[in-house]
């Protein structure tokens, strides 16, 4: 990879994240039930993603029936991923929600040799190590009573079936299009959770609609077809380690749009995160 090639991969890779992280004030902001806002977000999204195939000549077929099955896993996958992660934003808040989901770096660099032939980076585990200090030191303190911990451990829960979805797909990217591989997960995710609209509240889309939008073209179509195409040129914990600024970009957002405002343990963390971020971007660029 030449310097110049890395540096427009590297910069996509962050514009993918930027991307990603206004899905945290966007979740936390929206006024509906989790599962109706995650539907709307994929109904939405398999519109766009579908046009923007036709457009680009993009083809949808799947070449191997074996392949549909890792489809429907990654789409579960990421529909456990969207509707824990939202839970956790609406029980607790923005940083905390965003902050817990970010254990999937180390979870994918210890994960990441048990799906791949790649072996263990043990600077992988500094690294994830390092992010994980910087969550403890942006976590406020917990109380076993509050409904802080709840969105610490959906959060959690969201960091593990987002790092299995992205080594499920790691295999696949090389041999389809990333649009196309983010248009069947969001295909299936809107067929699966159609039903939730038959018992949940959904009135409120008439004001919330523009939030819904956003997110569907900010974060889903934008950001997460970015986010799987940058795993053609870098490691899956290479591309999870540059993603960790999410957290970081989202409490800059929140405080902006939502006036939630940051602790001092809040640039402090923010600060530590970042500096694995410019140490993993040096390394990858050798790779």
């Amino acid at each position: 990879m030449n310097e110049k090639s890395h540096l427009n991969n590297l910069l996509l890779l962050i514009i993918a994240t930027v991307c990603l992280s206004t899905s945290g004030p966007l979740g936390n902001y929206i006024d509906m039930p989790t599962p109706v806002i995650i539907w709307w977000r994929s109904i939405l999204a398999v519109i766009i993603l579908f046009f923007f195939c036709v457009f680009k000549g993009i083809s949808l077929k799947v070449s191997e029936n074996k392949d549909r099955a890792t489809f429907f896993i990654a789409a579960l996958l990421m529909g456990g991923h969207w509707i824990t992660y939202f839970y956790a934003l609406k029980v607790s808040n923005v940083a905390i929600g965003m902050i817990s989901l970010f254990t999937f770096p180390v979870i994918i660099a210890l994960l990441e040799p048990l799906f791949s032939k790649t072996k263990l980076d043990p600077m992988h585990i500094v690294l994830g190590l390092m992010v994980l200090v910087g969550i403890f030191i942006l976590a406020p303190e917990l109380n076993l009573e509050s409904s802080q911990l709840q969105g610490v451990l959906f959060g959690v829960l969201s960091a593990v079936c987002y790092a299995l979805r992205i080594l499920i797909l790691k295999g696949h990217v090389a041999k389809y299009n990333g649009v196309m591989l983010m248009f069947y997960q969001v295909l299936i995710l809107s067929v699966l959770l159609a039903p939730t609209l038959y018992f949940m509240d959904t009135s409120n889309i008439k004001t919330q609609y523009p939030y819904v939008l956003l997110l569907a073209i900010v974060t889903t179509t934008l950001g997460h077809t970015m986010f799987v195409n940058s795993l053609k040129h870098f490691k899956a914990s290479t591309a999870s380690i540059i993603g960790s600024t999410q957290p970081v970009f989202g409490i800059i957002i929140a405080f902006f749009f939502l006036n939630e405002i940051p602790t001092i343990n809040t640039y402090i963390g923010g600060s530590l995160i970042l500096a694995t971020v410019i140490i993993e971007s040096i390394r990858s660029k050798n790779k």
